[in-house]
């Protein structure tokens, strides 16, 4: 019987909707058309609008105008990360501005939807257990492919223990902002962000923001956590397996 009432209930609300967007449009057609107002009228902007922004976006940019911005975008996320999460949160190596630093916080919530406490936790740890099996991301622990193509799931199967994000992501931000938008909601960000892409972009857009959401799995949690604990040289020996993956940086995040 409980199941019976679930399905009909689950079925007739399809249908209310239905005939509440086919009244609505019967009664609109009706008032525009009483009131002498032509629907073409009122369609024109949308069509003249409309291609533009799903075809080009608001921004017709070329093919190196594209790479371009894609680069700018995904720097201030790496810089972010460096800036922000890394040196000032994790580490305190560092003081930022009130509106630098939550200019850093939004952007990450944009193009990351990483909360800033879990990010600050699980890297904390990884200094505190490096390379031993409670290290959240060691490749000495781990393997190498296993932290280069998969460092993401292991970053969010460590931010899933609840002790280890209460214990080290002491003194990151506790604001209305944090507790209420970031920490509750971070696919809305990355949501806004995809919007904000295609509206600039068009369908170049999902591309942008296609590689926007894989460069920090793949540079951060992937290769320096991975390769940076694996492979390349170094200059004095230390108590983990850290490396230094080139000795050039012409573009530093």
């Amino acid at each position: 019987m409980a199941s019976g009432s679930m399905a009909s209930s689950g079925a007739g609300t399809p249908c209310t909707a239905v005939w509440l967007v086919t009244t609505a449009a019967h009664l609109s057609v009706n008032y525009w058309a009483t009131h002498n107002v032509s629907l073409s009228y009122i369609a024109q902007p949308l069509t003249d609008w409309s291609p533009y922004i799903m075809l080009e976006g608001f921004l017709d940019l070329s093919l190196l105008g594209y790479i371009g911005v894609t680069l700018v975008l995904t720097h201030i996320t790496i810089a972010s990360v460096t800036i922000f999460l890394h040196r000032y949160q994790a580490h305190n190596a560092l003081t930022l501005h009130p509106l630098v630093s939550h200019f850093f916080r939004f952007w990450l919530w944009l193009t990351t939807g990483m909360v800033t406490k879990e990010w600050v936790a699980v890297h904390r740890k990884h200094h505190a257990k490096c390379e031993t099996t409670e290290d959240p991301h060691s490749p000495q622990v781990q393997g190498i492919w296993k932290v280069l193509f998969g460092g993401v799931g292991l970053y969010r199967a460590a931010t899933r223990d609840a002790e280890t994000v209460d214990h080290y992501g002491k003194g990151t931000p506790d604001d209305w902002l944090e507790r209420n938008v970031y920490s509750p909601a971070p696919h809305l960000g990355v949501l806004t962000m995809a919007a904000i892409d295609v509206l600039l972009f068009g369908p170049a857009g999902m591309v942008i923001f296609a590689v926007q959401m894989v460069w920090i799995p793949f540079w951060a949690a992937g290769v320096i956590n991975g390769l940076g604990h694996f492979w390349g040289y170094r200059n004095f020996e230390t108590t983990d397996a850290s490396r230094n993956l080139s000795p050039i940086g012409i573009l530093i995040g």
